[in-house]
This record gives C-alpha cells, structure tokens and sequence, in this order.
C-alpha cells in the first residue's frame, strides 16, 4: 500500500494534451515502476481540455526521495523531458498526500494495466471523481472521523463510497526539485463511476438526501476554508485506476 501519493495537475498548451498521454502511457509508466514508484492513474480532465491530472505512489518519504532522483537523473527522462516539457505550460500544481488511515490508500487493481501499445488512442467511458476539501486548520483525529462516519455514510447512500481517502502529507519535500504546494490542509475523497451518467445521478442523489444537506453539508462548509475542488477524471487507455 502506497503510504505517500502525489496528485499532480498539469496545465498544458492547447492541443498538447493527447500529445503528452501518447508520450506518458508509452515511455513513463514501466521506467517509474522499475525504480520504486507506483503509477496509480493517468486522466484527462472533462472539465478542462489543457490539464493533464495523474497519481503516483511511494513506500514512504525516504523512498520518494531515491526513486525520484533515479528517474529524474535517469536515460527515460533525459531522452523525452524536452518532448514532455513542451506541451507544459504548468506543472507545479502538485498535492503531497497520505491515506487518513491504514486501508484508506487506492486498492491495488483486480487487473493488470493494459499492456504496452494496447488501446493507444482510445476515449475510455468511466468517470473518477476527485474532490479536494481545503480545511481552515490541520487535519484532526475529529475531521478525520467526520470523514470516514458521517461523510461516507451519506456519499455511500449516494452511490460514492470511497476507492481512496487521503489528506495532506505534512512532511517536508524530500526532493525540492519538484515542487509541491505547502501551506493548505487537504482531505481527498476518490471514488469511480461506470460513465459520466453514474456520477451525475450520484450528484442528484446526494443534493435530494436531507442527511446531506441539513447535517453533514453544514458542518463540511464550517470546516472548509473555500469550495471544494471537484475533478472529473477520464482514465487514459494504460491507467491502472479506472
């Protein structure tokens, strides 16, 4: 289980986006496994044609460390960085995250990614949703137990139990020439859906359920700092979540 995950959100330059996935899900995902990393998924945004969002997981700090530094220093990203950058306008967009409890990480998938080459090109139909919930203050054992009561409860009735909760990772970067964002307190709720239909109905269901609107929405609101961040991820042909 990956104690240590990364939620990178790329702006890129019109039309590179298809440009970086051909790229990523044929030369980035085997050569970051190989050196400790966990590619978790790779998505386009629905909601923004320029921004490229993915998930990669690690054993734990000092690990992120050695196996960043392979990479990065590495013959794959020598050769393909200049392509990559290219289409990149931002990639600094980036949370450092931490399952809220034990089990509480992304399962590993029932099965194996689609090999090298396979579905090259193809829209997939399912939905991942990311909901960012940015707090006034450091995530406590109190919201944390919000979170996995009242707040599951009522996303499961509405079709939305979690593949994944998540909050800030409060440690310092142990490899500074990637940034990440500090300064925030987030918890990240991660579910997926069959189509987009699925999650529009779910949206429907939990805006009609009282348990939501009259006790836990109050309560979510008086924690938060701003709205919600809401994702709505399409899986590229070679992500392992979907």
């Amino acid at each position: 289980m990956d104690r240590v995950l990364e939620l990178r959100q790329y702006t890129l330059h019109p039309g590179g986006r298809d440009v970086l996935i051909d790229l990523f899900d044929r030369e980035f995902v085997e050569p970051q496994e190989a050196v400790g990393m966990h590619v978790v998924g790779q998505f386009r945004d629905l909601d923004d044609p320029d921004r490229f969002v993915w998930l990669r997981g690690f054993t734990d700090m000092i690990s992120r460390a050695d196996a960043l530094a392979a990479f990065y220093g590495g013959p794959v990203w020598q050769a393909h960085r200049d392509a990559a950058n290219a289409t990149m306008v931002d990639s600094d967009n980036v949370l450092l995250l931490r399952p809220v409890y034990p089990g509480a990480g992304f399962p590993r998938p029932r099965s194996p990614r689609s090999p090298l080459g396979a579905g090259a090109g193809e829209r997939g139909t399912s939905v991942v949703a990311v909901t960012i919930y940015y707090a006034k203050a450091a995530i406590d054992a109190e919201v944390r137990a919000f979170f996995m009561d009242s707040v599951r409860r009522e996303m499961a009735a509405a079709g939305a139990p979690p593949l994944a909760l998540l909050e800030t990772e409060p440690a310092e970067n142990t490899f500074p020439r990637l940034p990440v964002r500090t300064g925030e307190h987030a918890i990240v709720w991660a579910t997926a859906f069959d189509d987009a239909g699925a999650h529009r109905d779910h949206v429907a269901r939990l805006a009609r359920s009282r348990g939501w609107t009259e006790r836990v929405k109050p309560r979510l609101d008086a924690l938060l700092v701003r709205p919600p961040e809401e994702l709505r991820l399409e899986p590229t042909a070679r992500s392992e979540l979907r």
